[in-house]
C-alpha cells in the first residue's frame, strides 16, 4: 500500500471522536490469557512468561522487538510487542494505543502489520537483509529516514506517522507508570493515586 493510497483510503481518514487520554496505564497490570487462565500481568511479565500472541504474526513480533530497541532501548524487554498485541486483540473502544487518539478508524491491526511489513521491506531493499539482521547503525539510519516521513519505495502507512505512533507506544510501555516516572526523575502527580505501584 503506497502513501498515496493510504492517504486516500477513507478507512484511515474517517474522523473518530475520542476524549483525551485521561491517564496512561500502559505499564499497569493487563489481563492476559495463559494456559487457559486469565492472569493479570504487566507487559514485561507477559513477555517473560512467553504468553502466546493473539493478533500479531510471529514475523511482525520479531520486527517489532528489533525496531522497538532502536526507537527506545529496553522497550522490547518491557513488553512492547505483548502490549500492542494485547491492545489489538481487545475492543478498540478500550484501546490505549496512540493510534486511537489520532482519529484513525479501528481496527488498527492493519496499521501495525502494514507498518512492520514495510519496515522489513525497507531493510531488504536498502541492505539486502531482514530488519532483524541489521546492525544497530543500519537500523538507526533507516529509523532516521522513517522519522522524516520521506522513505523512497515505502509500502505502508505513512512512514512518519508509523514512527510517531510506535515510538509513543514504546514510551508508554517504558515510562507510563509511577516507577517509569521515577526512572526519568520526574515527579508523579496523579489526579487520583493508584492503589498500588503500577508495573510492579
Amino acid at each position: 500500500m503506497s502513501n498515496t493510497n493510504f492517504d486516500r483510503d477513507p478507512a484511515w481518514q474517517e474522523p473518530r471522536r475520542v476524549a483525551r487520554r485521561d491517564f496512561i496505564v500502559s505499564g499497569a497490570l493487563l489481563t492476559f490469557a495463559l494456559a487457559g487462565c486469565q492472569k493479570k500481568m504487566t507487559p514485561a511479565q507477559a513477555r517473560a512468561a512467553d504468553v502466546p500472541f493473539r493478533t500479531l504474526s510471529a514475523g511482525s513480533v520479531a520486527v517489532l522487538d528489533a525496531l522497538g530497541e532502536i526507537l527506545l532501548p529496553g522497550s522490547s524487554v518491557a513488553g512492547l510487542a505483548h502490549y500492542i498485541d494485547h491492545q489489538l486483540s481487545a475492543d478498540p473502544a478500550d484501546s490505549m494505543l496512540m493510534i486511537k487518539y489520532l482519529e484513525v478508524t479501528a481496527p488498527f491491526t492493519g496499521f501495525y502489520e502494514g507498518g512492520l511489513r514495510a519496515t522489513d521491506a525497507l531493510a531488504r531493499a536498502m541492505y539486502g537483509k531482514a530488519w532483524t539482521n541489521l546492525s544497530r547503525e543500519q537500523a538507526t539510519a533507516l529509523v532516521t529516514k522513517m522519522s522524516g516521513g520521506q522513505v523512497e519505495g515505502w509500502q505502508g502507512p505513512p512512514a512518519g506517522l508509523f514512527y510517531f505512533v510506535l515510538r509513543s507506544d514504546a514510551v508508554d510501555v517504558m515510562y507510563g507508570t509511577k516507577s517509569g516516572f521515577e526512572k526519568l526523575g520526574v515527579p508523579y502527580m496523579a489526579h487520583i493515586e493508584p492503589p498500588s505501584r503500577w508495573g510492579e
